[in-house]
């Protein structure tokens, strides 16, 4: 179904600014970046995919039996994204919040033209049909001028969707759900946005990966719609048999000084809240992984590890599983979904309790990016630290949420959410 090439390249990362470039002629593309950040379970530096052949775009009514079929059939490279709201899918939920972006709940596209990265080799599969079109492609790539750089911003000026008295009452309010043992923890989100603005989605891209430079970084183009991603986050893998998440829950911002910052990292580590966040998450992935996972199989690797990265200090746990190698790859996201680390504890009142409490739709935020493989392995992104932008409404946004116990301090949590905004606001506001 497709030819497969590989090329060395010397200066592998000239390549992958001059591919990027190149790739922006396309109504649909899919960019993924690990930035070269050390990580366990990884298979690619970077990934490109370009120029949809088939596609799926489809809201969240059964939205999981629809990509059940779409990648039964393609059997082949599939990227796209799982909004939040495909929870209405999986439980006796709704979405009524403002949505300003006006995303598909779900989106995937198989495409003509895939670039895997590893080291300073890239392997090139393209579909069988345009495979005369490679060395014409690679020609142009390697000579194509800096893409031409428009203003990055048109005098954005970002607005709160909550402000700050009303996210101190929102937050009280859910403490008074927890003290009176509705839940035991939730993820509450706040969006910040900016209405008839104009970006450029690279550039801006660029300077939020420049930033930040995360493992799970993604510029996704579909249409008129982009989603420029700095995530730290991995939602869940499926490698062969084994099924791989890896919550994210605790943050401490960084600082200059490295005896500080080494002082902050520390503080995370051994942070009772922080930690009890953590453990909560872990618990409720534990559960989610056992619903496909085979009898005793489900294994916390690493629990409550602090990782660095350029912007702040994040707090990582690990948790594995293996799978029968019949179980459908989509129904192991099905069953996961939405990630633990958005939602809260137990599961379904934490969203219900959310969705009366946030005022926007989440859409792609906290949803996941990602791709399924031919063989039917996976690996998604949680989708934070994003930017969206829906070019023709000329709407840009970006969210920012926390995980809310009983040791939440309302305050902590307001600072907590603009230590996450930082870079995204920088950015923005240049």
């Amino acid at each position: 179904m497709r030819t497969k090439h590989i090329h060395t390249f010397e200066d592998i990362e000239n390549f992958k600014n001059q591919l990027l470039n190149w790739a922006q002629q396309f109504d649909d593309l899919v960019w993924l970046d690990s930035n070269n950040f050390e990580q366990q379970y990884s298979n690619y530096d970077a990934i490109l995919a370009v120029d949809a052949f088939t596609s799926i775009k489809t809201d969240y009514h059964q939205g999981f039996e629809k990509l059940k079929e779409y990648q039964t059939y393609t059997k082949d490279w599939i990227f796209g994204y799982l909004t939040y709201d495909l929870k209405n899918d999986v439980e006796d939920l709704s979405s009524n919040n403002h949505d300003g972006l006006g995303f598909s709940d779900l989106c995937f596209f198989q495409p003509k033209k895939v670039f895997l990265f590893k080291g300073n080799q890239v392997e090139i599969q393209y579909l069988k049909f345009v495979d005369d079109e490679l060395d014409d492609d690679l020609m142009a790539i390697r000579y194509l001028a800096q893409a031409a750089r428009g203003k990055v911003f048109s005098d954005i000026k970002i607005k709160l969707r909550i402000h700050k008295d009303a996210y101190f009452d929102k937050v009280n309010n859910m403490l008074e759900r927890i003290h009176r043992g509705d839940i035991y923890e939730a993820n509450f989100c706040q969006e910040f946005y900016a209405e008839n603005t104009q970006i450029n989605p690279l550039e801006t891209y660029q300077k939020l990966n420049g930033i930040s430079k995360p493992p799970f970084a993604t510029f996704v183009k579909l249409e008129d719609k982009y989603i420029l991603g700095a995530s730290p986050e991995r939602y869940i893998k499926k490698e062969g048999t084994t099924i791989i998440s890896q919550p994210i829950k605790g943050t401490a911002k960084r600082a200059i000084n490295p005896d500080d910052d080494l002082a902050l990292k520390t503080n995370l580590a051994n942070d009772e809240k922080e930690r009890s966040e953590n453990i909560m998450i872990v618990d409720l992935v534990r559960n989610d992984l056992s619903k496909t996972a085979l009898k005793g199989s489900v294994k916390v690797e690493e629990l409550c590890k602090v990782y660095t990265f350029d912007q702040v200090h994040q707090m990582i746990s690990t948790v594995t599983s293996k799978v029968n190698e019949q179980t459908h790859p989509v129904d192991i996201i099905k069953s996961t979904f939405p990630m633990g680390s958005m939602t809260g504890a137990p599961k379904i009142s934490a969203m219900q309790i959310i969705e009366t409490l946030e005022e926007t739709k989440r859409g792609v935020y906290s949803g996941a990016i990602g791709y399924f493989a031919p063989n039917g392995d996976f690996d998604f992104n949680v989708v934070i630290r994003s930017i969206l932008y829906n070019a023709t409404k000329k709407y840009v946004s970006y969210s920012v949420g926390g995980a809310i116990t009983a040791k939440s301090n309302p305050l902590k949590e307001y600072e907590e959410c603009l230590v996450k905004a930082k870079a995204m606001r920088e950015v923005l506001e240049n």
